[in-house]
C-alpha cells in the first residue's frame, strides 16, 4: 500500500488531492476535529468516498496528510543572506499563517486539542510542527557556517521564542500584530546568541 502521508507527485495519489486536502482543512476550521468526518470531506471536494479510503483508511492519516502537504500552509525557506534576514522573513510568514483570513481559523482548529496522550488532533499537530522544522533547517545549518550562530545552538528554541511571540499575541491576547513585529521580535531574540 502507498505511504498516505507521502508527497504527492504527478501519478501518485488521487488526482484531487489537492481539491481533498483543502476541504479537510477548511471542515476542521469550520467543525473543528470532532466534526471532521471522510463523508464531509468526500462531498466537499466533490470526490467518491471510496477514492478518499482508497488513500487514507479514517480522518486521522487524511488530516495528516493535508496538514503536511496543502499549500494553505507551505512556508517557503527563506535565503537571504543572514540568520537576522531569514528569521524575520521567517517569522513574516508565522505572522500571516497565524492572522490571515484563509488559515486563521483553522490554525485556532489545530491547536485545539487536548494535548493529552491519546489526543488524535495534537498528534497531529506535533507532527505539523516537526515537519516544518526540518524544513527550516537549512536556515540556522547556512548561520552556522556563517559564523552567526555556535555549532551547539538549539534551533528549535529559537523558534519557539520566536513563533511563540508571534502565537501569543495573535491568538491568545488577540492583539493586532503591527507590520515592524517580526523584526522587533527576532531582534529581541537574537542579541543574545549571537557569536560575533
Amino acid at each position: 500500500m502507498p505511504d498516505p502521508t507521502a508527497p504527492h507527485r504527478p501519478g501518485k495519489g488521487p488526482r484531487a488531492a489537492e481539491a481533498i486536502h483543502d476541504a479537510t482543512l477548511r471542515l476542521l476550521a469550520e467543525r473543528g476535529y470532532a466534526g471532521l468526518t471522510i463523508e464531509a470531506v468526500a462531498q466537499e471536494a466533490g470526490v467518491n468516498k471510496t477514492t478518499i479510503y482508497r488513500w487514507w483508511p479514517s480522518k486521522a492519516p487524511l488530516l495528516r496528510a493535508a496538514l503536511l502537504h496543502s499549500r494553505a500552509l507551505d512556508v517557503s525557506v527563506p535565503d537571504t543572506g543572514s540568520l537576522r534576514g531569514d528569521l524575520i522573513a521567517l517569522t513574516g510568514q508565522i505572522v500571516a499563517l497565524v492572522t490571515g483570513a484563509r488559515t486563521q481559523s483553522l490554525v485556532r482548529a489545530m491547536t485545539a486539542g487536548t494535548g493529552l496522550p491519546d489526543d488524535e488532533l495534537a498528534a497531529l499537530t506535533r507532527d505539523f510542527f516537526a515537519d516544518r522544522f526540518s524544513r527550516e533547517q537549512p536556515v540556522f545549518a547556512r548561520a552556522v557556517a556563517r559564523g552567526e550562530l555556535p555549532p551547539d545552538a538549539d534551533p528549535m528554541l529559537l523558534l519557539d521564542l520566536i513563533a511563540g511571540a508571534v502565537w501569543m499575541r495573535a491568538l491568545l491576547r488577540n492583539l493586532p500584530v503591527p507590520p515592524d513585529f517580526a523584526a522587533a521580535v527576532v531582534d529581541a531574540v537574537l542579541p543574545a546568541r549571537r557569536t560575533g
